[in-house]
């Protein structure tokens, strides 16, 4: 049994049936919390989507959670900078109409909602140090198109490794013409 706080008691209750029928858990609604009762697995999973519906994250996306390669990451922006202007830092991350905090998204792959003084991600464990590396360097006040190079050199990195080729299939076919 495990007991949740929690801050917006409205958008917590109008997902309680789809996580009890997703998740298979019993969730009781109390006054500022949530009581979980099920197996510990699903304790836990149901415990980090509805933190995640709380936050600001939509249900849908909350529930990319359940998948064991994704994970709910909160890092607090007043970790990184000295600035006593964290409005333009938080502007800063999500860029003009958006399109910083969707660069970061598109690239890595990952979900992002900024509230207040936290920023929220979701993301596979892959790319999770990448997505983190890339928001502390702009809350560090790094130049946009300098993040997002890394990010792009990052996710090109990845995929030569996700196609299972570790360049190593070159040398196995130039041994078998030699041994012909």
């Amino acid at each position: 049994m495990r007991k949740v706080i929690i801050q917006n008691m409205e958008k917590v209750k109008k997902i309680v049936p789809i996580i009890e029928e997703k998740i298979k858990i019993k969730i009781s609604l109390g006054k500022g919390y949530v009581i979980l009762k099920g197996d510990e697995l699903n304790e836990f999973l149901s415990e980090e989507i509805i933190s995640a519906v709380d936050f600001g994250f939509y249900v849908d996306d909350a529930l990319l959670i359940k998948n064991q390669d994704f994970i709910l990451e909160f890092i607090d922006i007043k970790k990184f900078t000295r600035r006593k202007n964290l409005k333009e830092v938080r502007a800063r991350l999500i860029g003009k109409k958006g399109k910083a905090k969707k660069t970061i998204e598109n690239l890595t792959g990952s979900i992002i909602v900024i509230n207040n003084n936290k920023v929220g991600v979701i993301v596979d464990s892959a790319h999770l140090d990448v997505v983190t590396q890339a928001i502390e360097s702009l809350v560090r006040g790094a130049k946009h198109g300098n993040v997002f190079a890394y990010l792009e050199k990052q996710n090109t990195s990845k995929q030569k490794f996700d196609k299972g080729d570790l360049g190593l299939k070159a040398n196995i076919k130039n041994k078998n013409k030699l041994l012909k």
